[in-house]
């Protein structure tokens, strides 16, 4: 019993190449779509703000979709994880007495007297890689804590849709207890102990606030699933849930390529004078004018700074002056 087992020998670089290239057009389609919605929302926005508005939302609500792959990806490696340990238990079970059932006596009795705790292993793990992934690897730093929460307990809902499809298309594979895992942790992240209803509305509000999210996520999903096992790229005999995970590699890959290239500063550029968070005001200075004061679109004042310039001309800082030399 060997890695190879869960592994396709057939699926070699050139259609890996193409599922790539698949799973990297559908998810540019995705971020584009995203885009186009921002920027239907921002029209009414007054002119002045609506360039910073557009990069602002652009940014945060791609990277929220980002954050929905990454947080399915880490979900779905659990669930493989799951699966292969409870797969290779099952046909040990047949094997009682044979060589095989003795080499692997120690992950028997592991199996049969921790499997609980070894399942909680894999949620700890999987939330350990999740925050590898998206500060690490893809950093991801255009949404807040509160959104990535969101977007992680949504992507647990992503991966109960997937398991529940698979047992209704017949799939062999124990889901049940997968399930009844992610939706305990669903339910205790809109339920806990110190938790008001104000608490719950808002914790409901912020899914539904990411539902188009997990409707990306469940169509880039099956589009290539289908292509995958229609084409024999992925297997059957691997279970559907393992061909999914291979699937969400490559859409993790789409990701990691589509955020290091920059391709999305292209299309929504960066407004003048736009400081990042925490980014201080050493270049406060730009174009021979003073960015806080300066209309950060048409060059336009602030109100602020053309009240200053008003109570100077009237001899406000004249008369302080004068002040001065009589107190000298």
């Amino acid at each position: 019993m060997t890695v190879d087992a869960y592994l396709n020998p057939d699926f070699d670089t050139t259609e890996k190449l193409i599922f790539l290239c698949m799973s990297f057009a559908l998810v540019t389609l995705c971020v584009f779509t995203i885009l186009g919605g921002v920027r239907i929302s921002v029209m009414s926005a007054d002119r002045k703000e609506r360039r910073r508005k557009l990069y602002d939302r652009s940014m945060n609500r791609v990277q929220r979709f980002y954050e929905m792959i990454i947080s399915a990806t880490s979900v779905m490696s659990f669930s493989c994880a799951y699966i292969i340990c409870n797969h290779i238990y099952s046909v040990l079970q047949g094997e009682v007495g044979s060589a095989e059932y003795a080499r692997f006596g120690t992950f028997i009795s592991v199996w049969e007297g921790w499997k609980d705790f070894v399942l909680l292993l894999f949620i700890c793990i999987s939330c350990v890689l999740n925050s590898i992934l998206d500060r690490i690897v893809i950093p991801l730093k255009k949404i807040d804590k509160e959104e990535k929460a969101s977007v992680r307990m949504l992507g647990m809902f992503y991966v109960i849709c997937i398991l529940l499809y698979l047992n209704i298309i017949g799939d062999e594979s124990e889901y049940s207890p997968v399930m009844l895992y992610y939706l305990g942790l669903m339910v205790g992240r809109f339920v806990y102990f110190d938790a008001s209803f104000i608490d719950f509305l808002l914790a409901l509000k912020n899914v539904f606030k990411n539902l188009y999210l997990l409707i990306f996520g469940l169509l880039i999903t099956g589009i290539l699933c289908y292509f995958g096992f229609e084409n024999g790229y992925l297997l059957e005999r691997n279970y559907y849930l393992i061909g999914a995970f291979y699937t969400h590699l490559f859409m993790l890959v789409s990701v990691f390529v589509l955020h290091h290239s920059h391709l999305i500063n292209l299309i929504v550029r960066k407004p003048r004078g736009y400081k990042e968070e925490g980014e201080e005001g050493e270049n406060d200075y730009e174009d021979g004018g003073y960015d806080g004061y300066v209309g950060e679109y048409d060059g336009e004042y602030d109100e602020g700074y053309e009240e200053e310039y008003e109570y100077e001309d009237e001899g406000g800082y004249d008369e302080y002056e004068e002040y001065e030399e009589d107190e000298g």
